[in-house]
This record gives structure tokens, C-alpha cells and sequence, in this order.
């Protein structure tokens, strides 16, 4: 049976009054994006359309949850706003290729058969490395390891081969980590209208170096130029330093002449910063509207005066779907307890303790409170008399109405510590396991949590109901 979804807005849904004119994809853009499993390629290159784009970098095994629910978000944007306008709208799925950062895209976590959290990673990259983009990091011979990881640890279920399968085909040990995300993504949401564009790609990246080139122009409040390039270190920011530019790290030269030079024969060293990336995207792409997370909705305001300096339309940022997969042991343990999701949301040990002190006696929890509340009334009614014998003995009286107090806080932890051995281990571990499920690491499901361990358990009829649940959320339904 398909879990619950709930769904956990991330802000209002406000769809964007663009006048944003349809027109053609370049065709090195289109050449860049993959087939998937439609006619959504062949849509985004038949004539003048509008796209709705969003992206993350690549991450192991599809990454988090959140990913996910971006490209869904993209795909029932793009239908409401086809309906509306009238006129081809297209979902984009921008691979961040580019990224260097290995120790995001190196690991992923999931429910074992158990229930409980486990990390897979994949490697770690030696600290004096170079940071080489996720383009051109190979999964490598590692990677059969982290199969075997999620395939021994997942239950067994009908649907599980088929999840090993798909994950299989594409992290290959030959596969960069960048296109094993694209094909499996594609895989996995082509056939349900997303395209799945590999912005590192040579094409796209000869289409996007005269925009990145004109970024050189422009210094941001750090003293850097929006642009990177790859020098003997690895992805590098340059700083304007006279008529030359420098790296920040290896503190390598290049003149202009020198990077237009590398934007024609080798364009994939050169790769815009996090703030001028969606105004190359908009360049790119007649771009209606981009589904954002939190912190996109941020840098993307950050980004603003980017899009006039280069003469771009800016793209309007629209929320992202965001929400919780409730399982049926999390649902139970709600119900037993009469908590919300909300309730996980705390320091480990916070709920277990207070569930188990709701397992005391009524009569022992009536007898510790008037203990507390006698000792109270009569420590400050011997207060009272003592400051008007003899005022320097306050301190006195009030440490020892303190120390009476604590030992009567002393039994109650004791009492609740032996529930805790007698009764409370299941419950401990109950609610161990549900705050696992909804707020792993301490932080929401959709940004720990990988897809392919729920898929394991339901198979694909859980996409669908994300699916929906999503264009219900958006009013593409």
C-alpha cells in the first residue's frame, strides 16, 4: 500500500505573471539534453515554446528526496502554465555538472530492512586533490559496493529488482557521476514529460561561454568575478587584477585574450558561480518560471542585478513542492502516542522522555506535583519569617528550598529511568525509528532520504503518487 504523503510548503504559491515571448532552443541546447522516454525532447525543439526549469547537482543514486520533488514541481508547473497560455511549455531539468563540490555528491542515506539510517558513500576525495568538476568524476570501481550496500540492506520485495536494475544501468563504473544522475533521472521522469538537460555538455557549454565570458565584467561583493575556471587546483573563481585575472587558490594568470581562447577550444574549463548560473540558464532558455527551494529563493533575489548588467530577462522564482512520506509504522506510532509529525522534529531524547514520563502512575504524577508545590508554599512562607529575624540567612533558606526541590526532580528522572528499562525500550526505539523515517540527522526527510529505498518498498506506484499529489498542490491537476 502507497504511504501517506504529506505535503509541507515551503512558501506560498504564487505563479509568476511573466510576459516572457516563446522562442527557439539553440540547437547545441537541445543536442545536450537527453532522450527520455516521450516525445519531450522532440517538443522542446519543434519551434518557439516557453520551458519551466529547475536543476540541482548531481548526487548519488538520484541524491535526496528534494531532488525529485524539484523535477515534479518543474513538470506540473510547465502543464498548468501550457494550459493557461496556450502555448508549449516544457519542463527543463538543468544538471549542474559543474559542481565541484565531491563530498555532497559522494554519499546518500536510507531505511534499512529495520528501519533504521544508514549512509552510503561512495569515496572520499583526498583534501589535496583537485576539484575537479562532478562532470568528470567516474563513479568508479567503488560504486559496486554502494549497489550492494542499498541492495543487501532494502527489504525484498517484487519490486526490488527492477530498482537495482535501473540504478545499475546507469552508475557504472565508467559513468561520471554527472551523467549516471542524468540517465537516471531521465529514465525515471523522461517518459512523464521532464528533459533532462547535462549542461556540462560540450554543446551547451559552447552556447553558454559568450555569456560566461561577458561575467568577467562583473565584480560581486566578495572582489570576484562570477566565473570559474579550471587551473591546476581544479574549479577556480577569478579575480579582475588590472588588464589580467588571477585565481583565488593557485593564483594563476590568464588574459582575456587567453580565456576567450578557452571558452572556444576547451569551453568546459569555464563555468559560471552560483549567482550568475540561472541568468546563463535564462539566456539559454525562454524561461517562464524556475521551481526553487529555500535557499534558491534567496540566491536567486541575490542574483538580480547579474541579469541587468548582461542584458537577460529574469526568470520568476516560483516554490518548489515540498513534503513528508509517512510510512504506516510512523503512522502507528503517531496514533498510539497522539503526536504529529512536528513532534520528531527535536533533540534526540526529548519525546522519548516525555512519553514515557506520560507512563508514570496518575497518582504518583499528582503526588510529585503537590510535592513541588508544597515545597514551594512553605520554603517561601519560612522565607518570610527568616528575612525578618536575620536578613543575611535569605541565601540560606532559598539554597536549601533549591536543593529540596531537586531531590523531588532527582525521583521523577529516576522513575522515568526505570520505565525506561522496565517498558520504555520498544518505545525508545519506536520513536528512534519514526524520527529516522521523518527527520533523519535532525533534518527534514526530502534533504537526507534517497528515493530508490521507498521504491524498493512500493514500487513506482509511489512516483505516481507523488505525481499527483504534487500537481494537486500546484493546480496542474
Amino acid at each position: 500500500m502507497i504511504p501517506r504523503i504529506v505535503t509541507t510548503p515551503i512558501a506560498p504559491l504564487a505563479l509568476p505573471a511573466s510576459r516572457l515571448a516563446p522562442r527557439r532552443v539553440a540547437p547545441d541546447v537541445v543536442a545536450a539534453t537527453l532522450p527520455g522516454g516521450g516525445a519531450a525532447r522532440d517538443r522542446l525543439a519543434a519551434g518557439d515554446v516557453l520551458v519551466v526549469t529547475t536543476g540541482q547537482q548531481p548526487g548519488l543514486f538520484t541524491g535526496p528526496l528534494y531532488t525529485v520533488y524539484k523535477a515534479l514541481s518543474a513538470i506540473a508547473l510547465a502543464r498548468r502554465l501550457e494550459r493557461e497560455r496556450r502555448v508549449p511549455v516544457v519542463p527543463v531539468f538543468w544538471v549542474a555538472g559543474d559542481d565541484h563540490d565531491f563530498a555532497e555528491a559522494n554519499h546518500t542515506w536510507f531505511l534499512n530492512a529495520g528501519g533504521d539510517l544508514v549512509q552510503i558513500v561512495l569515496r572520499e576525495r583526498p583534501a589535496d586533490a583537485p576539484l575537479v568538476p562532478v562532470a568528470r568524476e567516474p563513479c568508479g570501481p567503488e560504486i559496486a559496493a554502494a549497489l550492494a550496500q542499498l541492495r543487501d540492506g532494502t527489504p525484498e520485495t517484487e519490486f526490488k529488482p527492477g530498482v537495482i536494475e535501473w540504478l545499475e544501468r546507469w552508475y557504472r563504473p565508467e559513468a561520471t557521476l554527472a551523467d549516471a544522475f542524468a540517465g537516471a533521472l531521465d529514465a525515471l521522469l523522461g517518459p512523464r514529460g521532464l528533459v533532462v538537460l547535462r549542461a556540462y555538455d560540450a554543446g551547451a557549454k559552447r552556447a553558454a561561454a559568450p555569456w560566461v565570458l561577458k561575467g568577467l565584467d562583473l565584480t560581486l561583493s566578495d572582489g570576484y568575478t562570477p566565473v570559474f575556471v579550471e587551473g591546476r587546483q581544479g574549479r577556480d573563481r577569478l579575480q579582475r587584477d588590472g588588464e589580467a585575472f588571477v585565481t583565488r587558490r593557485s593564483g594563476e594568470r590568464f588574459t582575456r585574450a587567453q580565456l576567450e581562447r578557452v571558452a572556444v577550444e576547451a569551453p568546459e574549463r569555464l563555468s559560471p558561480n552560483v549567482l550568475l548560473r540561472p541568468v546563463v540558464e535564462a539566456a539559454l532558455l525562454p524561461t517562464t518560471a524556475y521551481a526553487a527551494g529555500p535557499a534558491e529563493l534567496k540566491y536567486l533575489q541575490d542574483a538580480a542585478p547579474l541579469y541587468g548588467a548582461l542584458g537577460v530577462t529574469r526568470q520568476p522564482a516560483v516554490p518548489r513542492w515540498s513534503g513528508v512520506i509517512v510510512e504506516g509504522r510512523v503512522e502507528k506510532v503517531m496514533e498510539r502516542h497522539g503526536i504529529d509529525l512536528a513532534a520528531f522534529d527535536g533533540r534526540p531524547g526529548e519525546l522519548e522522555a516525555r512519553l514515557v514520563r506520560h507512563e508514570l502512575p496518575p497518582e504518583t504524577v499528582a503526588t510529585l506535583a503537590a510535592l513541588r508545590s508544597g515545597l514551594e508554599e512553605q520554603y517561601g512562607r519560612l522565607l518570610q519569617s527568616v528575612v525578618r529575624i536575620d536578613p543575611t540567612l535569605e541565601r540560606t533558606v532559598e539554597s536549601a528550598r533549591n536543593a529540596a526541590l531537586a531531590g523531588a526532580q532527582t525521583i521523577e528522572k529516576k522513575l522515568v529511568a526505570s520505565l525506561k528499562r522496565l517498558e520504555g525500550e520498544t518505545l525508545v526505539r519506536q520513536i528512534a525509528r519514526a524520527r529516522a523515517a521523518v527527520y533523519p540527522t535532525g533534518q527534514p526527510q526530502e534533504r537526507v532520504l534517497t528515493l530508490p529505498s521507498f521504491l524498493i518498498r512500493y514500487g513506482p506506484g509511489l512516483v505516481d503518487a507523488l505525481e499527483q499529489e504534487v500537481a494537486r498542490w500546484t493546480g496542474a491537476s
